[in-house]
């Protein structure tokens, strides 16, 4: 019987060893320096934080709030292996490249795919948006979103979001709610103005909450999606 590609969350603790020097800072000074990390994915998590070596942290006994944030693993495979608090450090590095929100899951991939579909999206009856020139973002584990050029969406019917979310694969969401015969939608579009090079293409388009609008995709109804892997969906601090 075929075996479905296994995606977090995970049963049990996972670990996987990376070749990348990992370094985070607080108030201008380095707390963690290791080229020993591992990532972890914990029971029940979809995204993976950094363990490393106790000895590459430092922790001043009586700085406190790192103090209390420090986790050891309780793992034989990991003994000697610490965590913080993604929030303990103001700065985490990869190299020497920036990492915002959480580490980046290496068996993740995110391509953004210049495409010809016909996108209808549409809400409470109300046609938003129609175009034949998206771009289709894949990212592993998460639905199909699609990015529209900005004029082919309703412009009379947005309205700025004071709502923006981080994606360590693309950048800063901002969003924009949608306002109907006098009823506001919020956050029904998100946008990236300065999306990582990596999705530099996204750069001017919007991307409907999938779950929240109705998509007609080359004359099909979609469903709207449940969220990850059929999980219910919920507004976490990171946009698709």
């Amino acid at each position: 019987m075929a075996a479905l590609h296994p995606s977090p969350p995970f049963d049990e603790l996972t670990y996987y060893p990376i070749q990348r020097w990992i370094r985070g800072t607080r108030d201008g000074t380095t707390v963690v320096d290791t080229r020993r990390a591992v990532l972890i994915w914990e029971p029940g998590k979809r995204v993976p934080i950094y363990a490393f070596p106790a000895e590459d942290v430092a922790i001043e006994t009586n700085d406190d709030a790192l103090s209390r944030g420090a986790r050891p693993l309780d793992d034989p495979d990991l003994a000697g292996y610490v965590t913080l608090p993604w929030a303990a450090l103001e700065h985490w590095y990869e190299e020497d490249e920036e990492v915002f929100v959480h580490p980046r899951d290496p068996f993740v991939r995110i391509d953004a795919l210049h495409s010809s579909r016909h996108v209808k999206v549409e809400r409470d009856g109300r046609l938003l948006a129609e175009s034949e020139s998206p771009i289709l973002l894949f990212e592993t584990g998460l639905p199909t979103r699609y990015y529209l050029p900005e004029t082919d969406v309703d412009g009379s019917v947005l309205a700025e979001s004071a709502l923006q979310t981080g994606c360590p694969y693309k950048g800063f969401a901002s969003y924009r709610d949608v306002v109907i015969d006098g009823r506001q939608h919020p956050n029904l579009f998100w946008y990236y103005k300065s999306p990582f090079d990596e999705v530099s293409g996204i750069r001017g388009y919007l991307a409907p909450y999938s779950e929240r609008v109705d998509l007609v995709v080359d004359g099909e109804p979609q469903e709207r999606p449940a969220g990850p892997l059929g999980r219910p969906a919920t507004q976490e601090k990171r946009a698709a």
